[in-house]
């Protein structure tokens, strides 16, 4: 079996094909071996089989792929049609038991396995997860008005460093479980921010539906291609940042001190954006450096 990206490669021109490979190159060889986290979240899930295909052939070429995977549209959606409001304090979902348990549906039973099918239509490659699994992520209770929503203490890497040493693709629904077993819902940002860090990451990247970081959010020119963790910190405190993006920017601030080698924000609607990023010169998006 080949990847569609690989067949439209093998349409174009031989001299073109051949500047194209010859680009990739040493990406391949720079990153082979590195674990690269992904978070996907839910409104960049446009196109679930272009994604798919991005993460097996980040696989086949040597990298070692880790997918969060996100779903607030969804968890929404599944809400609505049980009858139940979605309430809301400082942008963050209010989760009593009940909505406990329709993230899980969401989040385990429906996005996690569209998420791992899609990759394993390619080849035997995803294994989904849950946080709940092994104790993988263990959280503690944010704020009580939030009920069930938890902040990341503790990564449990065995389960993942197991998965990635046999060449799975661990992809992983953002429940996490407190000290006495009790699930939460947790911000599917953080949790990439802690898994890379906690993974000694190369790469942290945010699969977004905006095209990165904006200097000015009224100005589509404004875009800022590369920052350094110290000045997006600044920007951070500024306030200047919209509601949406402040986790993911915390997030990344928080992984780039503790050991991760970049974070990118990518437009998730772009096609392949995560081959643009990884295997290009130009790259797309928002790149963060210490």
């Amino acid at each position: 079996m080949t990847l569609p990206v690989i067949d439209a490669l093998l349409e174009i021109r031989p001299e073109a094909k051949a500047a194209i490979l010859a680009e990739a190159l040493p990406y391949i060889r720079e990153f082979s071996g590195k674990t690269v986290v992904v978070k996907y979240g839910g409104n960049a899930m446009s196109d679930l089989e272009l994604f798919a295909q991005d993460v097996v052939l980040m696989r086949l070429v040597g990298m070692d792929p880790v997918v969060i995977h996100g779903g607030g549209p969804q968890i929404t959606d599944l809400m609505a049609r049980l009858g139940k409001e979605s309430l809301f304090v400082d942008g963050l979902r209010v989760t009593d038991a009940e909505t406990v348990d329709i993230v899980r549906m969401a989040l385990v039973g429906k996005v996690n396995r569209e998420v791992v099918g899609a990759i394993n239509r390619h080849g035997p490659y995803a294994i989904g997860l849950s946080g709940e699994d092994a104790s993988l992520v263990t959280v503690r209770q944010r704020d009580p008005r939030l009920g069930f929503v938890g902040d990341v203490t503790r990564i449990n890497t065995t389960v993942l460093e197991r998965q990635i040493a046999e060449e799975f693709i661990p992809v992983i629904a953002t429940i996490g479980v407190d000290e006495e077993g009790q699930a939460y819902n947790v911000n599917a940002d953080t949790v990439a921010g802690a898994i890379a860090e906690a993974l000694g990451a190369e790469k942290l990247v945010y699969l977004t539906n905006v095209p990165g970081l904006f200097g000015d959010l009224h100005d589509r020119e404004s875009l800022i291609s590369q920052i350094s963790a110290s000045d997006l910190a600044a920007l951070l405190d500024s306030g200047a940042l919209s509601e949406g993006m402040v986790p993911k920017i915390r997030s990344c601030v928080s992984a780039l001190r503790n050991g991760v080698g970049r974070a990118h924000l990518l437009d998730g609607r772009i096609p392949h954006a995560l081959l643009l990023e990884c295997f290009t010169h130009q790259g797309v998006g928002t790149m963060v450096v210490p």
